[in-house]
This record gives structure tokens, C-alpha cells and sequence, in this order.
């Protein structure tokens, strides 16, 4: 049986914020991926209210000390809503720092790693939803120019009633259960997702 190691960097939605299961769709995606010949360990490295800076200056320690001896390990990379919240007059985390930021992530880890990288989610804010697809579209233009596959979820969640339900009964961010239940299906079903059945 193969030892697989996930580490999953990001913020509150890696982290799984709202779901009452305390599952996410980490958590529920690895589940999805476990198999008779795969023995699946995942770590949930999301923090509430962290940017993109926040994760640059942590994501290398904190994956490198959990796959320590282990040879089957892989990346996924996660985040951008909190860099588009609007406080004290601006973004937290202009476009242009944010682009560098996740350059600087990416473009080291994947030299370690198998790496993937899941867009920004929509919150239940129109403009700062308009700021969360710039993002995006920013984000996936970068990994398509660079080779580091890009999951783009945010037109996909932006029109499902689900995730619209959940986000704008809980606190206009973060999805219950379901919600995440629907994000882990999504990637699961990705072509580019390493782990199937």
C-alpha cells in the first residue's frame, strides 16, 4: 500500500470554516481519494484571515517538517479571498503583491513537489465578489504561463444555489457542510486531481 502524504495551504476555506462535520472539503476529498492501495494522510494547513503574505512566510516550513522521510507527497495550495477584503480604505493585499506572492509560492514549491492550486471561492458580497474574480483570473493566467495546474472554481460556485444557500445563511463567506461537500466533489472530479477511486 502506498504511503500518500497531502499537505493542503491556505486559509479559512482550506481550513474548513462553517462546516459543523469539521470536515471541509480537505478533509472530504481525501476521503474520496483513499483506496485498497493508498493509505492517504492529509494535513489542513488553513488559517483563518490569512493572505497570501500570511502564507508565504509559513507554507515551506510547515510542509517540509510534515514530509520528513516520506517520498509520495504533493501540495495544494489554496487562497485569495482574504487578499480582496476591503478595510481601512483598501484591499488587504493589492493585486500587484498578491501576484508575487503566490509567484514566489508556487514557483518554489513546485520545484520540491507535485503541486496544484485551487482559485478563490465567492462570498456573498457583489463587489468584493467583482475583486475575487480579478483575482482569480490573474491567479490562473500565472499558472497556465508557468505549467502549475489551476482549478478556477469561482464561475462554477458563483452560479450554484447551494453554495449561494449556505454562504448567505451562515456568515456571507463560508458554506456549511454541503457547500463543502460540493467544492470537494468538484476537484475530485478535475482531470487533473492525482487520486481516483
Amino acid at each position: 500500500m502506498k504511503d500518500i502524504r497531502i499537505c493542503y495551504v491556505g486559509d479559512s476555506f482550506v481550513n474548513g470554516t462553517g462546516d459543523p462535520e469539521k470536515l471541509g472539503w480537505c478533509g472530504r476529498l481525501s476521503a474520496m481519494s483513499q483506496s485498497e492501495d493508498r493509505e492517504i494522510t492529509h494535513y489542513n494547513l488553513g488559517v483563518r484571515r490569512e493572505t497570501s503574505t500570511d502564507i508565504l512566510k509559513r507554507w515551506k516550513h510547515e510542509v517540509s517538517c510534515r514530509f520528513i522521510d516520506s517520498e509520495d507527497t504533493y501540495v495544494v495550495f489554496s487562497f485569495g479571498v482574504n487578499d480582496t477584503v476591503w478595510e481601512e480604505g483598501g484591499v488587504r493585499v493589492g493585486l500587484n503583491e498578491s501576484l508575487a506572492s503566490l509567484e514566489n509560492i508556487l514557483l518554489e514549491a513546485k520545484e520540491s513537489y507535485p503541486v496544484i492550486m485551487i482559485g478563490p471561492t465567492p462570498v456573498n458580497d457583489a463587489e468584493q465578489n467583482e475583486r475575487i474574480k480579478k483575482y482569480d483570473e490573474v491567479y490562473k493566467e500565472f499558472c497556465e504561463e508557468h505549467f502549475v495546474a489551476y482549478l478556477s472554481i469561482f464561475d462554477t460556485l458563483a452560479a450554484n444555489a447551494i453554495w449561494g444557500k449556505e454562504v448567505s445563511s451562515n456568515d456571507g463567506a463560508h458554506p456549511y457542510a454541503k457547500g463543502y461537500k460540493l467544492l470537494a466533489e468538484i476537484i475530485y472530479e478535475w482531470d487533473t486531481w492525482w487520486f481516483k477511486g
